[in-house]
């Protein structure tokens, strides 16, 4: 799979940045169409909003649910059809059929007060571990409120979805990544028995049934759509399912253990927008009205949104968010590819559009993607960041699964998700309206920001991260505690003239490497032959831009190893620092003997060696970033000659990791083992096949 990155160059047949920015009015106008009514199709509209309203005849509660709260699953399971020839479920058919007993239910709920629900119903959810969720859902059904009603169902299916993986490593190793998958399993049906896990399928586990978390957590159905019933059947299954669990570990010896829920870290190089202001609310209060980018159907989330965030609910916040952004993106990208049909849910035999749809590089057809063209990359870059890359908070992912502590959801991420949609939902308004909002300072603001965005998770921007984290630990090798240089004669290095030989190496390589250092990064090659200077170097070459949208295989290769490369650096650099306070503290308690004094003198002499060898490293990493597409105009030969140059030189830190260790201790042998390394890196530099002596435009003094 490529990583996300805007490829600029015309080599990889990559995205161009050079597309016509369409004007606001443009912005405006391509949205301009009939009114959308619904995004679910035909047959999802019906299983959905009718088909469990045909069976007219009424259902009594006592036969779902007795006075105590205990769950009757005979007449719920009963209420299942299967197709004859294979057993497969009749979704149409039990839905049918469900449907008083859902209406039932939701009766006797609504009938019910707070303190009668949780006295009848509150044990039996505990086993989900997010018990303080169902007092809410129970007071969201009371309101009637439909906005209130579908946020409901949202935080249930992705508590619920989280409980029942737990519920599977009771017996299975590996918990499956999606719901279907779960419910499919035979570990979940040897616990609650199959027919219940079927019943599960159809309200949340097939696109064929009525697959409420999908049609909710992707943004296609309308507040109105999905009738309150279902919430309160999918509580009382909540409910049942506590209750056959509970006997289940009454008659095995397994104890429920809930696995840790996800702490959203390292967000502060993610923080761009401040927090959302008075003026920013009232501005996005009135543009949600006229920005074409929302369907008037899906409104009431909006201002849902609002609400839920003055009065301090960040993590409901970025869930209506995040399904309306899906919702408004779908829009753009179905008109701006000129496909209407992708807007709609898809049926069974196919599937949804969805943010990985809407963000790739291609369409399924094999054409290009128009809509990265049209938002931009900074908008993209946002996107990405926040939803799709690895190593970023993966929102979206994290909420609907059920992985995040709803109550503890960072106010700062809710305030990035605003601001962006803020920006995104004026691209959208009247040109002349747009015009009027922008003049506020605030707003101007938060559009500088916004087009102003880069990744900061993309594999591109983490390797960088990863050069300048390692620079800062070298910089703190000259202040380590040594022995006295008068004491260095009796444990010098042996092999001084192989030592001499590598600092002769380092200097023709760092010379060769200056040459193509961009003219800004430096003032002359000797203001950098001193340590203390590469800092300044090494931070402009991580600032300078690289694209980083839609990455071709072998780049993704490339950084990869230079990222691995630039690891090693870091834990021999964590390595020597630990070493030397280690030896320099036994070295005044005189604990040190005879042999390990004469180590860790050589450690020492070492140390001069090794700071300058693990510069070049991280200035060649640098510049080979700097020009990492450059290797899209490599042949296949070529290539492959270039991955094992850089797979050497991944070898050579593994191996100086082990010598630097504190078990191992093997100075002599790590300068031997650097003269091999810089000989390959020599010879490798003077056949130009580097990336800096490949690129087309170099920076070049």
């Amino acid at each position: 799979m490529e990583s996300p990155g805007l490829d600029t160059s015309t080599a990889g047949g990559g995205f161009t940045c050079c597309a016509t920015v369409p004007t606001p009015k443009e912005y405006f106008e391509v949205l301009i169409e009939e009114p959308v009514t619904t995004c679910l199709s035909p047959s999802v509209y019906d299983i959905i909003c009718k088909v469990g309203f045909e069976v007219k005849e009424l259902c009594a509660i006592n036969s779902v649910v007795s006075q105590s709260g205990e769950v009757y699953w005979k007449t719920v399971t009963e209420c299942l059809r299967y197709a004859e020839s294979d057993q497969d479920l009749d979704y149409w058919g039990s839905v049918r059929l469900l449907g008083p007993v859902c209406e039932a239910v939701h009766l006797h709920f609504l009938s019910l007060t707070k303190g009668q629900f949780e006295t009848r119903y509150a044990p039996s959810l505990q086993w989900t571990g997010f018990s303080e969720l169902f007092p809410e859902i129970f007071d969201s059904l009371k309101s009637l409120q439909s906005p209130a009603i579908s946020l409901s169902l949202m935080k249930l299916t992705s508590c619920l979805e989280r409980a029942l993986g737990d519920v599977f490593l009771l017996i299975g190793k590996e918990c499956p990544f999606l719901l279907r998958d779960l419910l499919a399993s035979e570990e979940l049906a040897q616990v609650f028995g199959q027919s219940v896990v079927d019943v599960l399928k159809v309200f949340i586990g097939s696109p064929r049934g009525l697959n409420l978390r999908n049609i909710l957590w992707h943004g296609f159905a309308s507040p109105r759509e999905v009738p309150p019933k279902y919430c309160s059947m999918m509580m009382l299954l909540t409910v049942g399912l506590g209750q056959l669990l509970k006997s289940f570990l009454q008659q095995t010896t397994f104890t429920l253990t809930h696995r840790s829920l996800i702490t959203l870290r390292n967000l502060e190089e993610l923080i761009v927008f401040p927090d959302v202001p008075y003026e920013v609310l009232s501005v996005l209060e009135e543009i949600m009205k006229k920005s074409s980018f929302i369907l008037k159907v899906m409104l009431p989330y909006w201002e849902a949104v609002l609400v839920r965030f003055r009065s301090h609910r960040f993590a409901d916040c970025a869930i209506l968010l995040l399904t309306q952004l899906e919702t408004g993106l779908r829009k753009v990208f179905a008109t701006v590819n000129k496909c209407p049909k992708r807007l709609l849910t898809a049926e069974s035999t196919a599937f949804y559009t969805t943010f990985d749809d809407m963000l790739a590089k291609h369409l399924n057809d094999g054409e290009i993607n128009q809509l990265p063209l049209f938002l931009g990359e900074p908008a993209m870059d946002f996107l990405w960041d926040f939803l799709n890359h690895q190593e970023g908070p993966r929102i979206r992912d994290h909420l609907s699964h059920g992985e995040i502590n709803l109550p503890e959801f960072p106010k700062e991420v809710t305030n990035q998700l605003l601001g962006f949609s803020v920006v995104l939902l004026l691209r959208f308004v009247d040109e002349e309206l747009s015009a009027v909002y922008k003049e506020k300072a605030s707003i101007k603001s938060l559009i500088s920001l916004a087009e102003g965005y880069s990744s900061h998770c993309h594999p591109i921007s983490q390797l960088k991260k990863q050069v300048l984290s390692c620079e800062e630990k070298i910089r703190i090798w000259p202040l380590l505690p040594l022995p006295e240089e008068n004491t260095w004669e009796a444990g010098r290095l042996e092999g001084d003239a192989e030592a001499s030989a590598c600092n002769s190496l380092i200097t023709q390589i760092l010379e060769e490497l200056y040459r193509h250092a961009p003219e800004h990064c430096v003032c002359g090659n000797s203001q950098y032959s001193a340590p203390e200077k590469w800092h300044r170097l090494l931070g402009e070459l991580c600032r300078m831009r690289v694209p980083t949208l839609f990455c071709p295989r072998n780049v993704v290769e490339v950084l990869v190893v230079l990222r691995s490369i630039c690891s090693q650096c870091q834990r021999v650099s964590g390595q020597v620092i630990a070493s030397a306070e280690l030896r320099h503290r036994q070295w005044l308690e005189r604990r040190l003997r005879s042999r390990q004094r004469q180590n860790y003198v050589r450690m020492a002499s070492s140390i001069r060696l090794l700071s300058p060898v693990l510069y070049l490293m991280l200035l060649l990493i640098a510049l080979e970033l700097a020009n990492i597409h450059v290797v899209l105009g490599k042949d296949t030969s070529e290539y492959q000659h270039y991955l094992r140059f850089l797979k050497s030189i991944l070898q050579y830190t593994e191996n100086l990791v082990v010598y630097t260790s504190q078990d191992k201790n093997k100075w002599n042998e790590a300068v031997s083992l650097t003269h091999t390394a810089l000989l390959k890196i020599w010879t490798f530099s003077e056949s130009k096949q580097m990336l800096i002596h490949l690129a087309k435009n170099p920076q070049v003094k």
